[in-house]
């Protein structure tokens, strides 16, 4: 299959560091080259080079047009995809293991699932798995996790996006890669049952406008819900950002085992939620909630707890998956008190996980390498927390990172980093003793002062400019620097919130 012509391929190798802009009006029309391709191959590698810098140093991709690569997933996020997968079925694998093991032992036999293997003839953990991306795009996520399986399915709708991923798949050396051009959700009705299923609903309606609600995404997984189930050891579904996970998670009435909330660059990207049966269904055929073998109890039970733990590439503390059997409470992903439309079904979702019918799901919360995980039934204060009496001294401020934020575990924060939330729903945290390694900004405090005429005089001592930022305050961050008349920048950082019992305070502080 022939994408780009000779003509194309070497003014694009020629001119791809140029400003793309500039060279649409001043390039030479040459015989049989395709300006507009050759234009969004620039485009494409330029922004690769940043977002897919694997990608981009592979001689042979053909990218799409620009929106596609702005919208496409980011060589980080799409990594972490692949690990979440590879954990998932290592454990599966394990469990597996430890059940046959037990069998033995007590001279019994275990029937065999027939689509995933982890017999001793591989030494690869990729051996004879199969995956299937329902909503393949430009297949950026589908590369990366195509890498840990032997069978790996793409499906789309779209010709020419099915064409591109059969042409890069090849120039990326995955040789497993099956392109089918095709609906997925037809694709999944009739496909035998794999290790794992990934789905990235569109987020646009049929007139073309952005959506956020699972519901109004195409496909609606959460109507394909029983159907992936059965189709997969484990589903991996992308939504957006904006969603509350303790919404997303009632609507999929107890078969979410995870949650992750990915974000880089302190800016949350992508909610991924990973699917497996509910325990109620699976107890008749003795699975866990993830579509693998249980581990018999006095093997596998620590108290409540059905615990493993794995290591990331970017951190050095184990990640503990917990297997509970409580629900979180709720607060949005701003800190107040969920009021959704769905709340019946999440008190229902709750009810069902209390009295241990289904499992509340881990959570994740990634911000580039800073990584935290934690049981979302043991931690439910969330922005109930902010009486805990603050330290004499306050010499430090801390502001968690995105994906903190929008989890809502602040009463997670307090316990595990020893930090104090300096008021009800201000989301910082103060500490006498520096905490170096804090899941977000640190500050050193410099001043505290109030809002009167004399106090900010004081506390501003003739500075300028600042970075100034509110938390629960009752201006905003441009009122504020309006009404202090300070320019943006500087070394200094200046922040509005309010204290327990009220008060609202500024601190100014330097960055750490």
């Amino acid at each position: 299959m022939t994408i780009m012509n000779d003509e194309t391929r070497e003014f694009v190798a020629m001119h791809r560091d140029e400003d793309v802009r500039e060279l649409a009006l001043k390039a030479r029309r040459v015989d049989g080259l395709d300006l507009p391709l050759a234009l969004d191959q620039i485009a494409g590698w330029q922004i690769a080079s940043k977002k897919l810098p694997q990608w981009a140093s592979c001689e042979g991709i053909v990218y799409p047009p620009h929106i596609s690569m702005e919208q496409c997933s980011s060589q980080f996020t799409a990594q972490y995809k692949s690990e979440i997968a590879q954990t998932l079925l290592a454990s599966a694998a394990t469990v597996r293991a430890n059940v046959s093991d037990s069998a033995e032992s007590d001279n019994q036999t275990t029937k065999s699932e027939p689509q995933l293997s982890d017999s001793a003839e591989s030494d690869t953990l990729v051996a004879k798995r199969a995956m299937v991306d329902l909503t393949g795009g430009f297949g950026v996520d589908f590369s990366y996790l195509a890498r840990g399986f032997s069978q790996a399915t793409y499906v789309e709708r779209q010709r020419h996006l099915c064409d591109l991923a059969e042409h890069n798949m090849a120039a990326l050396g995955l040789d497993q890669a099956r392109i089918v051009c095709g609906d997925g959700v037809e694709y999944l009705k009739q496909m035998d049952p794999v290790d794992l299923i990934y789905v990235d609903p569109a987020r646009r309606d049929e007139h073309g406008a952005r959506t956020y609600a699972i519901e109004d995404c195409t496909p609606n997984v959460l109507e394909l819900r029983d159907l992936l189930l059965a189709k997969s050891q484990c589903t991996l579904v992308k939504l957006s950002p904006m969603l509350d996970w303790r919404k997303a998670v009632a609507d999929f009435d107890g078969a979410v085992r995870e949650v992750h909330i990915v974000a880089t660059g302190n800016e949350c990207k992508e909610l991924l939620l990973v699917l497996g049966r509910p325990a109620q269904a699976d107890a008749r055929d003795g699975v866990d909630g993830a579509g693998s073998h249980r581990r018999p109890a006095a093997r596998a039970r620590m108290g409540q707890m059905d615990m493993w733990t794995r290591r990331t590439d970017n951190d050095k503390t184990p990640l503990a998956r917990t297997r509970v059997e409580q629900m979180n409470g709720g607060m949005d992903s701003a800190g107040t008190v969920d009021s959704f439309d769905g709340e019946s079904k999440a008190e229902r979702t709750a009810a069902a996980s209390h009295d241990g019918r289904y499992a509340a799901p881990h959570m994740f919360c990634v911000n580039d390498d800073q990584r935290i995980d934690y049981d979302s039934a043991a931690y439910t204060q969330g922005l109930r927390i902010g009486g805990k009496p603050l330290p004499e001294v306050k010499n430090y401020l801390y502001e968690p990172n995105a994906s903190i934020m929008k989890a809502g575990c602040f009463d997670l924060v307090e316990e595990r980093f020893g930090v104090t939330q300096i008021g009800p729903s201000s989301h910082l945290f103060v500490s006498e003793q520096q905490i170096a390694d804090f899941p977000g900004r640190g500050f050193a405090i410099e001043a505290v002062g109030s809002m009167n005429k004399k106090d900010t005089k004081r506390l501003l001592n003739g500075v300028k400019q600042a970075n100034i930022a509110v938390r629960n305050f009752p201006l905003t961050a441009p009122q504020l620097r309006k009404k202090l008349k300070l320019a943006d920048g500087g070394t200094v950082y200046l922040f509005g919130t309010t204290m327990q019992g009220g008060d609202h305070v500024l601190l100014r502080t330097s960055k750490i």
